[in-house]
């Protein structure tokens, strides 16, 4: 009878034990996120005050730009400077997220873990980076090209920063495709030859997203197919190299 009841005591111990590690664990991601959004604001706040020298530097592409509603310049600066602020954070929440997640692993799990993250990272970068410097200026000039003696652009500055921001996450996004198929093929679910095989439906599915992710007009639609389409054959590639 005591046996029985000292059994319960420790099963009951090993739950509320469980249970708190869990509760530990949380309290551990919550202080992890609220440390992300503070470095976040805090990096936008110092940003804000360099908004003049972002706005003329976004602006380039289309020279000038007007506000309709009298809020519309002020909540555009602050989307600008949460934007900067979150890129320039963009390491610290790498890190923080790291963290977080090396604690449960084991050192080969870690390992792989961190390179797939930070592999995956500064793909991010170079895809919004890659839609800033190059589709946003080319998707720019062909669009204002439409110009005419009765057709002339006014274009919303709150407009415009959601265009720039929009491809910007896009292109950060679908320059993610190497690292998913890298990992698909690491844990057995795709291979080369099916990759191959299946290029043409890949091509379809590539176009529709571009459709989905890009502003509604054919030609941003087809500035974001086509290096996606090079990303497609590029992980082609590397999963050749994995499988070997």
């Amino acid at each position: 009878m005591m046996s029985e009841k000292k059994s319960k005591d420790s099963s009951s111990y090993s739950m509320s034990n469980k249970k708190l590690t869990f509760v530990e664990h949380l309290e551990e991601l919550r202080s992890r996120i609220i440390k992300s959004v503070a470095f976040i604001i805090l990096t936008s706040l110092i940003l804000y005050t360099l908004k003049d020298k972002m706005i003329a530097f976004m602006t380039r592409p289309v020279g000038s730009l007007v506000f309709i509603a009298p809020t519309e310049a002020f909540v555009s600066s602050i989307k600008i400077a949460l934007f900067a602020g979150l890129y320039a954070s963009s390491p610290f929440i790498f890190y923080q997220i790291w963290q977080f997640i090396s604690a449960g692993l084991e050192k080969k799990e870690g390992r792989h873990v961190f390179f797939f993250g930070l592999f995956s990272f500064f793909f991010f970068l170079i895809g919004s980076l890659f839609g800033y410097f190059l589709i946003v200026p080319i998707g720019m000039k062909f669009l204002l090209g439409f110009t005419s003696s009765f057709l002339y652009p006014m274009i919303s500055m709150a407009k415009y920063i959601s265009f720039v921001m929009m491809l910007s996450l896009a292109f950060g996004a679908v320059f993610q495709l190497p690292i998913v198929i890298l990992f698909l093929t690491k844990i057995g679910i795709v291979t080369p030859k099916f990759l191959a095989e299946k290029r043409k439906y890949a091509i379809v599915i590539i176009f529709i997203a571009g459709a989905l992710f890009t502003p509604p007009d054919v030609i941003t639609q087809c500035l974001m197919a086509i290096p996606l389409i090079f990303l497609y054959e590029l992980s082609i590639f590397l999963s050749r190299l994995v499988r070997k």
